[in-house]
């Protein structure tokens, strides 16, 4: 697929910008655009939020990232799942699931993107980094 900027065409990784990078030797990444203008780092966006600029140039996340807020879903699902935004190292903000029952999910948690990926909503899907220090009560 090919993404115009003014006059120059360039491919990019993936069927849309901002995906699942499927080239990835060992394991998925998470494609973004970074704005070339103001450096805004962006997902799945064709204008940069700040700027407004098109010139985007698209790079690999590392995966790491830290839940910002998490949900639990009910809905369309035999079980209960959570609904995660994470914010990657690179500082754009993805939408996602994080493995691990809902309620040891948390806002703050570190994460890192996973081989597996949802195979229903195709949304990267995440594991947490450290395990949980909390107190079950």
């Amino acid at each position: 697929m090919y993404h115009h900027s003014g006059s120059v065409a360039r491919q990019t990784v993936g069927h849309a910008a901002g995906v699942l990078d499927r080239t990835a030797p060992e394991t998925d990444a998470i494609v973004f655009q970074r704005c070339t203008w103001c450096g805004t780092a962006m997902y799945h966006r064709l204008l940069c939020p700040v700027c407004q600029g098109s010139d985007l140039r698209t790079e690999r996340s590392e995966g790491v990232g830290t839940i910002r807020h998490s949900t639990v879903v009910h809905r369309n699902t035999p079980a209960a799942r959570n609904v995660s935004l994470i914010e990657m190292a690179e500082g754009f903000v993805v939408r996602g699931r994080v493995m691990g029952p809902p309620i040891g999910i948390h806002s703050g948690d570190r994460v890192r993107l996973s081989t597996a990926k949802d195979p229903v909503r195709g949304e990267p899907v995440f594991q947490l980094v450290d395990e949980p220090y909390r107190a079950w009560t």
